[in-house]
């Protein structure tokens, strides 16, 4: 008795029993709430790229007179002098940048870290007490891989580095020049130093005080400083952080400094160059705390103020702070803020 193979090939599977559920659902049924969703998305992009421009446009047309008046002033200036004095302008930015990678551990991008430090000038020159320029930090920051609270730490220690490295060089400046300490008008009176005692003192007293009754508060403020104290101690452990962070923070302001001297030789000014750095320094730690857009006004009128009773002419003097502001800020708003939109066009801001 022969066995027959058996056939186990797979048959004409049946079919369904409601045939509207072996289709698919027509294209028309897809919900279009994400098409809506990504066009609005593109909205946004496309909008924020233009609010810098907006910005700087809406203040510049403000400022016009006294950037007419400044660029006026150039004209008559020796041109090699300008050429010095913008030469320390980029310097500047490059200290600047120095300074924001030494504030956190992880390495970023140079190239993407220096454009967003030209970038952030003219956001800071924008908004006060350089609240435009740490948020197009953070939001460089982020885009780099570096989490919101490690970024804000390191804001926050960029803040407290660059005052602190002011003092070093100030006590340098007066060691080898001490005849500037007979300058009795550049010492704050009492009332003046009674002013920066309290607003040393009830600054962190506010916010203690406001983490204390706010309970929501405490533990993203408690994170928070838990986060900066890690990122600062591991900073310190490295040597090469350690040099751009306060490296940075010293010759930045001494670069500034630099920057008004160039224009005061390039006018005339009958002062020295450590005469001018010094005033410089002095202005922009007694006033430099005011939150004002750039530190322009209250830094502008100390400035002036101590170049005169360093022996300048006041309209010299204060044709210098206008050059000054020129070339470190007018020059390079419109270009900074085209950088800021390409940078937030790519997706880097």
């Amino acid at each position: 008795m022969s066995l027959l193979p058996l056939d186990v090939s797979p048959g004409p599977l049946p079919a369904p029993a409601c045939p509207a559920l072996a289709s698919p659902a027509p294209a028309s049924a897809t919900p279009e709430s994400p098409v809506r969703s990504n066009a609005t998305v593109r909205l946004i992009h496309r909008a924020a790229v233009l609010v810098p421009l907006l910005l700087i446009g809406a203040w510049a047309a403000v400022d016009w007179p006294g950037m007419r008046g400044g660029a006026t002033r150039l004209a008559s200036a020796d041109p090699w002098w300008l050429l010095l004095a913008l030469f320390f302008t980029c310097l500047g930015w490059v200290t600047a940048a120095c300074v924001r990678q030494g504030a956190v551990p992880d390495r970023l991008s140079p190239g993407l870290l220096l454009a967003s430090q030209f970038a952030d000038g003219a956001a800071n020159h924008v908004l006060p007490a350089s609240v435009g320029a740490h948020a197009v930090t953070l939001r460089f920051l982020q885009n780099q891989g570096v989490p919101l609270a490690r970024g804000t730490a390191s804001i926050a220690l960029y803040s407290l580095v660059k005052p602190l490295a002011k003092i070093p060089v100030l006590i340098i400046f007066v060691l080898a020049f001490p005849e500037m300490l007979e300058l009795e008008e550049l010492v704050p009176d009492n009332g003046t130093l009674l002013l920066i005692t309290g607003c040393v003192v009830l600054g962190p007293a506010a916010a203690a005080l406001l983490v204390t009754v706010v309970r929501p508060l405490r533990r993203p403020a408690l994170a928070l400083v838990r986060t900066a104290l890690t990122d600062a101690r591991l900073v310190h452990t490295r040597p090469s952080r350690v040099l751009a962070l306060w490296g940075g923070a010293a010759l930045a302001p001494v670069f500034q400094g630099c920057v008004v001297a160039s224009v005061g030789s390039s006018l005339g000014l009958p002062l020295s160059w450590a005469q001018v750095v010094f005033a410089f320094l002095a202005a922009s730690t007694a006033v430099g705390s005011v939150p004002a857009p750039g530190g322009i006004g209250p830094v502008d009128a100390a400035l002036v103020f101590a170049m005169a009773a360093l022996g300048a002419p006041l309209g010299v003097a204060t044709a210098t702070v206008v050059g000054y502001r020129v070339l470190t800020v007018w020059l390079p708003l419109i270009p900074g803020a085209l950088a800021l939109s390409a940078l937030v066009q790519q997706g880097v801001l």
